[in-house]
């Protein structure tokens, strides 16, 4: 009888490797640190600039 009930537990289903949806997370990824290193540039600038006029 303990046989029986052998094939109802299944293991859980693996998920596939997504190789469109990671390359989209790298690429967003990628242009997120991008934007904000260019953002980190203009505010050195204005850092620059104020310290300029403030003496």
């Amino acid at each position: 009888m303990e046989n029986e009930n052998r094939g109802d537990n299944r293991p859980p289903h693996r998920k596939h490797f997504n190789f469109n949806n990671c390359t989209k997370n790298t690429i967003k990824s990628l242009n997120e640190v991008e934007y904000f290193l260019n953002n980190l540039k203009n505010f050195k600038r204005y850092i620059h600039l104020y310290k300029f006029f403030k003496k």
